[in-house]
């Protein structure tokens, strides 16, 4: 794919995910106008990012902007952005487009497509996984909901700091693909805390076991990436459970309305929430290994 054109752009929320993502777009040469509720958020990235802007209000912000990317913490967070006076659709003008990052429900997904269509904008929900250092080295894969036009019409700006953005379907599939994502990580992490402790308790070394066993079947992005800070009791990274907490809130919310079950996505929710009791809300999700170290 070839490079895309420089587009103006602005993007609303400096998390550990749109900070660095705010970065990537800037660094793709586009002119980028960034906003954040705590304004220190978006001066410190400006210092780090001569050239950018920063917006007062998102409808400030999206002025004149082509695209518009989000990444907030929930669906509140999405409307208290988007809507209202000062809210990003004010600023949003006809044929420009709302990108939203956030793992949100595929609901507020439907509902911001109809917003935005009153208004002639097109909308993209784009939910992202990768976690924080996928968005640091922009290899971050993205599941998107929404028309095919707008798609297409984003996906080469996404490219600075996505390795795969793919149009799932209508509005609300990028949110409901995330889900699917999240039961299967969920699971992959109750089953390698309950095999390390195995191993552990069997009396093997579980470095060596990790070693052996991912280069067989059992070998999965967590178990390289996370298998041996598990080992070693360190969660001071990544994905936190107080965040995993609220997507499968999110997951068992929509399979209550779909019908699914979810009987092993249920159960590790409520590990997690042991976890959060422990102490440990901003541990990485793989610190559902530590259930079983309590003394």
């Amino acid at each position: 794919m070839s490079a895309p054109q420089p587009a103006s752009v602005s993007f609303l929320g400096l998390g550990v995910m749109g900070y660095p993502m705010a970065g990537h777009l800037h660094r793709a040469g586009h002119a980028v106008t960034v906003y954040n509720r705590n304004k220190a958020k978006s001066t410190e990235w400006l210092a780090q990012h001569p050239g950018g802007r920063v917006a007062d209000t998102p409808a400030l912000a999206a002025a004149g902007a082509h695209v518009v990317f989000m990444c907030v913490g929930n669906d509140h967070d999405i409307r208290s952005v988007v809507y209202g006076d000062n809210g990003a659709l004010v600023g949003l003008s006809a044929q420009s487009i709302l990108v939203d990052h956030t793992t949100a429900s595929a609901e507020v997904a439907r509902e911001l497509a109809a917003a935005c269509a009153q208004k002639n904008v097109g909308f993209v929900d784009a939910p992202v996984s990768g976690g924080q250092v996928g968005a640091q080295k922009g290899q971050l894969t993205i599941m998107c909901g929404g028309d095919e036009a707008a798609f297409n019409a984003v996906a080469p700006i996404m490219a600075a700091y996505a390795k795969a953005a793919t149009l799932m379907g209508a509005s609300g599939s990028g949110q409901l693909t995330k889900m699917v994502n999240q039961i299967c990580i969920a699971g992959l992490l109750q089953g390698l805390s309950e095999a390390l402790n195995f191993a552990d308790k069997a009396q093997l070394d579980v470095q060596r076991v990790l070693d052996v066993i991912s280069k067989g079947a059992a070998q999965s992005w967590q178990m390289d990436n996370r298998g041996k800070t598990m080992v070693q009791d360190e969660f001071d990274f990544g994905f936190a459970v107080d965040w995993m907490r609220k997507d499968l809130g999110l997951v068992l919310n929509e399979a209550h309305h779909n019908g699914a079950l979810l009987p092993m996505t249920a159960l590790v929710d409520q590990f997690y929430a042991e976890v959060q009791a422990m102490g440990g809300r901003r541990w990485d999700t793989s610190s559902l290994i530590r259930r079983f170290r309590r003394s």
